[in-house]
């Protein structure tokens, strides 16, 4: 039977297990996708402490972790148009993506640019997509000053290169250890921590326009009063916080379309995906701990062996 990386009730890591599962049946406007590789997300982990997304409901245990995935369609579910078996895609997965197979709804499902690797087109989905998601509803103009908090993780790092594509000067808070990074990807560096908005002022003495927040908490509280315009915040590392600041939440489009103009960014060169380290279906459980310790550069990924 095909294996699946499940967490079978709320908790810390001890509650994550190796499984054997039935291959899941897809219903209407689902594809039923053998995994070729998944992307790994700190929304993985607070998944399974018992975070449960805006708008959704808890799923029954257990639960097949991972939010974006990449492989190729086996069956096709009803009222399904413009996919077909064999046909290689990436997406956002409804049950799951460490595991053997998948189901990807076609509402937030692409198909894979033949110059994208499997590795490559699993990363888009959720981190890729939140910061083109993000780097759009700010608008800025070209040579305006936009500060990314949290700019060395997977989302931080593709905003500041689709930044940077639209001619936006960006100022890169992250840890010490990420300058040269955080610097390699176009941004000015700025190290997190206290004292933060003091360097952000010193790096960009004629102020920042814009605020990207990644990381939420006392780092978002230590920015924000750096913009003339509260409306100028989003975030999507503490959403409610930047709200009450006078900012909003990314608003996430979760699109199909979304997915194909990401893509074509990759194939175009002007997105890197920056995939640090491959970990193996069997190794996904480190590969969820590299994330959930937040020292990561860049992006993670589970291969899965066809």
């Amino acid at each position: 039977m095909p294996k699946a990386y499940v967490f079978t009730r709320n908790g810390g890591p001890e509650v994550e297990a190796l499984i054997e599962q039935d291959v899941p049946v897809p219903g209407p406007g689902e594809l039923l996708v053998a995994v070729r590789a998944a992307g790994v997300n700190p929304v993985d982990w607070k998944l399974r402490t018992g975070y449960i997304r805006p708008g959704s409901e808890s799923q029954p245990f257990p639960t097949v972790l991972g939010s974006e995935a990449a492989g190729v369609v086996e069956a096709i579910g009803p009222d399904v148009e413009g996919f077909a078996i064999g046909d290689e895609v990436f997406g956002n997965p409804v049950t799951g993506g460490y595991a053997e197979y998948t189901l990807l709804p076609v509402a937030v499902t692409a198909h894979k640019p033949a110059g994208l690797s499997f590795t490559d087109a699993a990363v888009l989905p959720v981190a890729a997509a939140t910061a083109y998601d993000g780097v759009r509803q700010l608008g800025l103009a070209p040579g305006s000053t936009l500060l990314i908090t949290g700019a060395g993780g997977g989302v931080g790092t593709a905003a500041v290169q689709l930044a940077r594509h639209a001619g936006v000067q960006v100022i890169g808070a992250a840890s010490a250890a990420k300058k040269d990074f955080v610097e390699s990807l176009g941004a000015v560096h700025v190290a997190s921590g206290p004292g933060l908005a003091d360097r952000v002022r010193a790096a960009a003495p004629d102020g920042v326009d814009a605020v990207f927040d990644l990381v939420g908490g006392d780092t978002l509280r230590a920015v924000a009063p750096l913009l003339a315009d509260p409306a100028a915040l989003i975030s999507a590392g503490g959403k409610p916080l930047a709200v009450e600041l006078g900012g909003a939440a990314v608003e996430r489009a979760r699109t199909a379309a979304v997915l194909d103009e990401v893509a074509d960014l990759v194939v175009t060169g002007a997105l890197r995906t920056h995939v640090n380290r491959a970990f193996p279906l069997s190794g996904a459980g480190d590969a969820l701990r590299a994330v959930e310790n937040g020292h990561t550069l860049g992006k993670i990924v589970i291969e899965v062996v066809a």
